[in-house]
């Protein structure tokens, strides 16, 4: 996501009060990451142990799976980047993504805490366990899911907006500072802690923690709603470089002119000139 901190002539601000409150607003967005980072550690970092302990699921077959929603971890945040600057804005992609992720951790609890959406346990000593059923992978894929869009939505969007709160680059460069603290400390305490208490305690007080740090998050970040500077979509760059993409694959074909004046070249200051240049099989 290209922050708009980068563009500062072309920003469309609106503020929902005179002027924002910037020694504040910079703040929640990052006490937002901490919380919202704290959650999904707590369930990432254990995934494989739940599946193998409460769904007899194999252990080959849980790092694939395990493997699979890091990946959506990794890609959702494209997604919700292009949204945010296309359409919704950072405000409505946050809240949005953080309400639809603490979805995803209810169903997890509701996994953890309600037999009848686990397969029985195998008896001790016994290699015959019973595998899930449809409905029991189905709620569990769904919470899964809406957890890792919910990761995926806020993870680029709350350092954008977070950001967009200061004029100053000094100031811009405290905040990044201070959110790649709010995103990796939670995450090793999460690792740890949540860890610890799922492993000895149960697992849906560990997910029950998860949940109430979302909580916690969306209200934290709700609550500055007044104070925010909120910058308009302008559209994402990454649009129109897929454009690009999309344009030569469809004229991968189209016969190129060899006539110099059919070629033109843009200059800096606007001005068009005729580009004399042999043209190539790269980008028609």
């Amino acid at each position: 996501m290209v922050l708009n901190t980068l563009l500062p002539v072309n920003c469309i601000m609106d503020t929902r009060t005179e002027a924002a409150q910037l020694a504040t607003t910079g703040r929640k967005p990052g006490a937002t990451m901490g919380t919202l980072s704290l959650a999904a550690g707590g369930w990432v970092s254990n995934l494989i142990v739940y599946l193998i302990g409460e769904y007899n699921v194999k252990s080959i077959e849980a790092a694939k799976i395990f493997n699979i929603f890091n990946g959506f971890i990794t890609i959702f945040p494209i997604i919700g980047a292009i949204i945010a600057d296309s359409y919704l804005g950072c405000f409505s992609v946050i809240w949005i993504s953080s309400l639809i992720s603490l979805l995803g951790m209810v169903l997890l609890v509701l996994t953890a805490g309600l037999e009848p959406l686990r397969p029985s346990k195998c008896g001790n000593g016994s290699y015959l366990c019973s595998d899930p059923s449809k409905i029991q992978l189905i709620i569990l894929y769904s919470g899964l899911v809406l957890s890792a869009l919910g990761v995926g939505g806020t993870r680029f969007t709350l350092a954008t907006m977070g950001a967009d709160q200061f004029d100053k680059p000094k100031h811009r460069g405290i905040f990044f500072n201070w959110y790649l603290v709010a995103l990796y400390i939670p995450s090793v305490i999460s690792s740890t802690a949540i860890v610890y208490v799922q492993d000895n305690v149960s697992w849906a007080s560990g997910f029950g923690i998860c949940v109430a740090v979302n909580v916690l998050g969306l209200a934290i970040f709700l609550f500055g709603s007044r104070f925010y500077r909120y910058v308009r979509p302008q559209g994402s760059p990454l649009m129109g470089l897929v454009r690009v993409v999309v344009a030569a694959v469809n004229k991968r074909k189209v016969k190129l002119s060899m006539k110099g004046e059919d070629y033109y070249q843009q200059l800096h200051d606007g001005a068009s000139t005729v580009m004399a240049a042999t043209p190539t099989q790269f980008f028609k």
